[in-house]
């Protein structure tokens, strides 16, 4: 380091050199300032000044600041930007030090560690992760630092790397830890491994933080167990090395306890309905595939939610449907019982109205960063907690019965705070003004000492007048001297013997009195001792109620299951859902059924419902054929929906269902490709069936919505064909799937299968004019009338003409292509070769002159040669 830098600037560096990888905001006076590259940085991104200043080189340090009270904004546009923060702050009191001011990192904000609630969303988590692979078993460990939540699984890695895949579409993580075992297995750098803006949100971790015994000290250390086996890690070595490796990371940057991260949840993805990312973005059900918001998806229409627990629980539950038929009745008997009770309902979302965050509270709780009005937005919840267990004592059934059994009151914490807290205190929580009158007796005596300190010395200034006699006197202040008594010449023989002198000057003397120096004591930094006992008292509240964080967060938790339980119940009444009935049958029966989302952006049209019949035995896979725009995708994706809404334990639009449980939900949906992996469309949709067919069971629900319309026509049709027999078949998967298509041979499978049934959109003709129906009835369409939505696209008139003309054309030609039979899969395909020597067919076509074969000898000889083909397939 060189000799010539400031010792300020030294310091700087030295702390700069152990945080490489942060933007270093380095505390001065009123100040975060950054200097060298890192200002450089900063004020390009924050549209900042850039400054410099002297730091003993021959030229001028680059340097840019904020101011600290404002830090915070400025802290969240870089972490937005994918930067991290370090925190550099003063650790001693200026005054008090001896030399250069002792500093130190306090504390490094990422992306995936962020907890300012004026950035996150309220109704989501902010997920950091770590992974780790290990004997072909992928371990993930997920966090939301903001509130607490601390979630751990492992699964058996699939050749794709699907499941990795669709829990990183799940969580969309801020961050993600990797070990080297991870990314080995993983290769080149996986699309997942960067943010919407292109920035690496993937950081390879230390080897040493996925150790076995690190992993065993640092979890049942931090958990207070005395094995692995007490948080349920003990066959889970890959999930336990990811969470350790978490804990540690968070445990280092957040300079922290982390005490409010006090429970390991497990969670097998094989024990919910797994929902992969395909799925979910197919369905819309927290993004829409236009812009990625929450508009127009399912996640928009019942979410009625007055609280940030109820936001992110219920998206929880979206993303999570049941396979526990006991808990899903829990939810629909609770959300029954507030469907019939106005009254009821308006009262309880009157009180949620009052509930603040719980969840991300305790966590400012245990960062030390929560401030006095947070804490009365704590009061505040607390207060109608009562209130709220009064009324669920009106409704305890299902659910409801759970949660008023378990929800915890905090009296104590209530009083703590309706007795210390001012009404509308101060953000700051170091300015004062904090705490109530009559709490502290000190405090009381400080306060009383700043604002009644002019008094006092008023009645001292009259006692001593009185006393001794002298008139003149008058008390007097300078900053040199403080408070003193001034006696002119004229007087000084009247000057009792207790008074002390202090000065003298040429027109009297000055003196003090031990009840003077009593009353300067308590008057002279009255104000600031009194604002520096309200922070200790602030602090001493704040610790007393981090004793109950395990006990607030359950606590949270409760009122974020009531407040989506109520959403869907007001999504049910303001949309007209019933509640469906749930068994363990292989059926899905729903009468009148509606697309949730579609319905509620018709702006008051009717929404034409349909009947949607499906077992595993002679209603096994429908073939739905139709035109374009008639509505096929529409209602598959309404059947896909109620069944998803039902199994979250939702009321669902319909005048009534029956839902079999369903272990998983697959969709193929529509074109996309991945042209920065080189995929092309086509790929991408057999990637797409491949992952189905691989993974579909018997107790599937499979939206299968045009396959094969990538390729040519023939193969298309080929590998339609094939996918649907393949589907349909017990022996191979056997599902429940609406098969949507325009390849209208398939509806001949029909003919060879009863299990298979053919269902159309219906439409109404008038003239060359069609008209939508949107019913899907019985039977099969033979025309997918793509020239008349093209017309309605607005096509020009004479390209719609031109249209018509080919497809008239092309109709007339067309060959029958239908299959004559149905091939076994036992059976290999037999097909015809050149290169069979012993087959008479082509024996007889090499035979052939053409030269001196007439055109009518030419059409006997096809035609005989077509009859010994089809004999030649029988055999």
């Amino acid at each position: 380091m060189n000799n010539n830098l400031t010792p300020m600037m030294k310091q700087y560096l030295e702390m700069k050199d152990k945080h490489k990888d942060c933007l270093l905001f380095f505390r001065l006076g009123d100040f975060y300032e950054l200097f060298f590259e890192d200002a450089e940085i900063a004020a390009r991104e924050l549209e900042i000044t850039l400054t410099g200043r002297d730091g003993g080189l021959e030229e001028r340090v680059p340097m840019c600041g904020v101011p600290y009270h404002s830090a915070d904004s400025y802290i969240a546009r870089l972490i937005n930007k994918g930067y991290k923060v370090a925190i550099c702050e003063q650790v001693e009191d200026p005054k008090q030090a001896k030399g250069i001011v002792r500093r130190e990192v306090i504390r490094i904000i990422t992306p995936g560690t962020i907890i300012d609630t004026t950035v996150l969303d309220e109704k989501s988590n902010n997920f950091i992760m770590a992974l780790h692979y290990e004997d072909n078993l992928i371990g993930l460990a997920a966090s939301d630092v903001s509130t607490g939540l601390f979630q751990v699984t492992q699964f058996k890695c699939d050749p794709h790397k699907q499941k990795l895949i669709d829990e990183l579409a799940r969580l969309n993580p801020a961050e993600i830890l990797i070990s080297e075992s991870l990314a080995n297995f993983i290769g080149n750098p996986h699309p997942n491994w960067f943010d919407n803006q292109g920035k690496r949100i993937v950081t390879e971790y230390h080897s040493w933080a996925f150790a076995w015994d690190f992993t065993n000290r640092t979890l049942t250390k931090h958990f207070h167990v005395n094995d692995l086996k007490s948080l349920g890690l003990d066959h889970w070595n890959s999930a336990a090395k990811a969470a350790a490796a978490l804990l540690d990371y968070l445990l280092a940057t957040q300079k922290n306890c982390l005490s409010h991260i006090n429970k390991l949840e497990l969670y097998n993805i094989d024990k919910i309905m797994y929902l992969d990312a395909i799925t979910r973005r197919h369905l819309e059900l927290t993004q829409n595939l236009r812009d990625g918001s929450r508009e127009h998806t399912l996640l928009s229409v019942l979410d009625n939610t007055v609280t940030a627990l109820g936001g992110r629980t219920l998206k929880q539950w979206i993303e999570n449907p049941l396979l526990n038929l006991q808990e899903i009745n829990n939810r629909l008997t609770a959300i029954e019982q507030m469907v019939f009770d106005s009254r009821w309902r308006l009262k309880i979302k009157q009180l949620l109205a009052n509930v603040y965050d719980l969840e991300r509270l305790a966590g400012k709780i245990v960062y030390k960063t929560v401030n006095p009005r947070d804490l009365v937005a704590l009061g505040s919840t607390l207060k109608v907690l009562p209130e709220i267990k009064k009324l669920l004592e009106e409704k305890k059934a299902g659910q409801l019965r759970y949660i008023f059994d378990n929800l915890c009151l905090h009296e104590s914490i209530a009083a703590l705070i309706e007795a210390a807290i001012m009404p509308e205190p101060p953000i700051s929580s170091k300015d004062g003004n904090i705490i109530k009158p009559g709490f502290n007796a000190e405090l009381d005596k400080l306060r009383t000492a700043a604002t009644e300190g002019k008094t006092w010395l008023a009645r001292l200034e009259a006692e001593e007048k009185e006393k001794t006699g002298i008139k003149s006197l008058k008390i007097g202040y300078n900053k040199v001297f403080g408070y003193y008594l001034e006696v002119t010449k004229a007087n000084l023989h009247l000057v009792p013997s207790h008074f002390i002198r202090k000065q003298t000057l040429s027109t009297g003397e000055r003196y003090v009195t031990e009840r003077l120096k009593e009353l300067e004591e308590i008057i002279l930094g009255a104000e600031e001792q009194g604002i520096e006992l309200e922070y200790q008292i602030f602090c001493q509240i704040r610790e007393t109620i981090a004793q109950e964080i395990p006990q607030l967060q359950k606590t949270a938790k409760l009122l974020g299951e009531l407040d989506a339980l109520l959403s869907l119940a007001v999504a049910a009444v303001q949309n007209n859902y019933v509640k469906p009935v749930l068994n363990l049958s292989n059926i899905i029966d729903i009468k009148k059924g509606r697309h949730p989302v579609v319905e509620k952006s018709l702006n008051g049209q009717w929404f034409i419902p349909n009947d949607t019949y499906l077992d595993n035995q002679q209603n096994r896979l429908l073939i739905i054929t139709g035109p374009n725009m008639g509505g096929k995708s529409t209602y598959m994706r309404q059947v896909a929906l109620i069944v998803l809404m039902a199994q979250i334990g939702s009321f669902v639009p319909a005048e009534q269902a029956e839902i079999g449980l369903v272990d998983r939900i697959f969709t193929r949906v529509g074109a996309s490709d991945d042209l920065a992996r080189g995929q092309s469309t086509f790929m991408v949709e057999m990637q797409e069936v491949a992952n189905i067919l691989h993974n579909a069971t018997a107790k599937s629900l499979i939206i299968m919505d045009e396959i094969g319309r990538g390729t040519s026509t023939f193969d298309g049709l080929s590998i339609a064909w094939a996918v649907a027999e393949y589907l349909n078949d017990p022996q191979k998967i056997g599902a429940k799937t609406l098969f949507a298509t325009h390849y209208h041979e398939l509806t001949k499978l029909a003919e060879r299968h009863p299990e298979i049934k053919n269902y159309c959109v219906a439409v109404k003709e008038e003239g060359e004019d069609i008209v939508f129906l949107r019913q899907i009835v019985p039977g099969s369409s033979d025309r997918s009338y793509g020239i008349h939505v093209a017309k309605l696209a607005g096509l020009p008139a004479e390209t719609i003409l031109r249209a018509k003309e080919i497809l008239e054309q092309l109709e007339n030609e067309r060959k029958d292509i239908s299959i004559r039979q149905e091939i076994p899969y036992s059976t290999p395909v037999q097909q015809l070769t050149l290169f069979n020597d012993s087959n008479p067919i082509l024996d007889e076509l090499l035979n052939l002159n053409l030269i001196t074969t007439t055109p009518l000898d030419a059409l006997n000889i096809l035609f005989n040669l077509q009859k010994k083909a089809q004999e030649y397939l029988k055999r």
